[in-house]
């Protein structure tokens, strides 16, 4: 407790202007970083608006890259983009999900506990193109043998519908889900732990199991922070370019099967740059607005729904 002396006394000019000056610095780096964001948008538009004059909308709707031609569009990528990553998005989320539950209920023992999270945190320090290389040479040929006897079994359904002959959707979505579960692990863990012991407790003496308890009371109460993290790993694999340009099979043309080659806005950003003309740099950029604008929509969308989720929980809770 502070004495009278310490509360009353009065605060030395030095300590008042670092004060404000830290407060002034917080506030130029924080606003430095919007101008940044507006500047990188306002350059990509500039790059990019001959090839938005030229083409318009039809752009996104178009299905052929033909630079030869100057015929662009980017209706394959675009696809390919989101169910590449709605996918490694499914998968990341059901491990993530799990490996934030078992870090943060008591499963593992303290030792093991801490290898874990460490194991995943190292995840995410591994290099893009290092996962790249890892699913050519290990995840596909692990994935070919059993992905072709599902087609050989349930090929009149569409998702099965081709051989997994090389690069697919599948090996790609699986290698994402890999590059974005330390984020979901580490944040879904975070707001699993942040659940009060009190709510547990109470649950545990109305009769409740342990995975009662998780599934009905941890869980929901977490489900903002969940969100958040689910939203975060979209994020993630949305913009995540090397390894997807290794392993996706950069086919222009979009199918449904979970076997086939497609293609996404930021393979085709990789792939096509370093070559590309002065009319079809105009055409990349154009899509590279396009993917920014993406990840803005899902970040929007994310912000949206997860405020609604806290202000119900939170009336719930009242």
């Amino acid at each position: 407790m502070s004495s009278p002396s310490q509360v009353g006394r009065s605060i030395p000019p030095l300590e008042v202007y670092s004060d404000r000056a830290f407060r002034a610095l917080t506030a130029v780096l924080a606003w430095s970083v919007v101008l940044l964001i507006l500047w990188v948008v306002v350059r990509i538009g500039q790059t990019s608006w001959p090839a938005v004059q030229k083409y318009g909308l039809g752009f996104l709707a178009r299905t052929d890259w033909d630079p030869g031609r100057q015929n662009f569009g980017i209706w394959p990528q675009i696809a390919g983009t989101l169910y590449s990553s709605t996918l490694g998005l499914v998968i990341g989320t059901l491990f993530g999900l799990a490996v934030a539950i078992v870090l943060s209920q008591d499963f593992l023992p303290p030792r093991w506990e801490w290898v874990l999270t460490n194991v995943v945190q190292l995840l995410a320090a591994i290099p893009s193109v290092v996962y790249g290389l890892w699913g050519l040479f290990v995840v596909v040929p692990l994935m070919r043998p059993p992905a072709n006897a599902i087609h050989a079994a349930l090929g009149w359904i569409p998702i099965f519908g081709t051989r997994l002959s090389g690069p697919g959707m599948l090996p790609t979505a699986v290698v994402l889900a890999i590059m974005i579960l330390p984020t979901i692990s580490a944040v879904a863990r975070d707001a699993i732990a942040a659940v009060p012991r009190k709510m547990t407790e109470a649950a545990y003496g109305m009769g409740a199991t342990r995975w009662e308890t998780i599934l009905h009371v941890v869980l929901p109460t977490a489900a903002p922070g969940i969100f958040g993290a689910i939203i975060l790993g979209f994020g993630r694999a949305v913009g995540e370019t090397m390894a997807v340009a290794m392993l996706i099979g950069n086919s222009e043309v979009f199918t449904w099967s979970l076997f086939s080659p497609g293609t996404t806005l930021a393979a085709l950003l990789a792939n096509h740059f370093a070559e590309a003309n002065q009319v079809e740099i105009g055409a990349l950029m154009y899509a590279a607005l396009v993917l920014l604008a993406i990840t803005l929509l899902i970040n929007i969308a994310g912000e949206f729904v997860l405020n609604r989720a806290s202000a119900a929980l939170a009336g719930v809770n009242r």
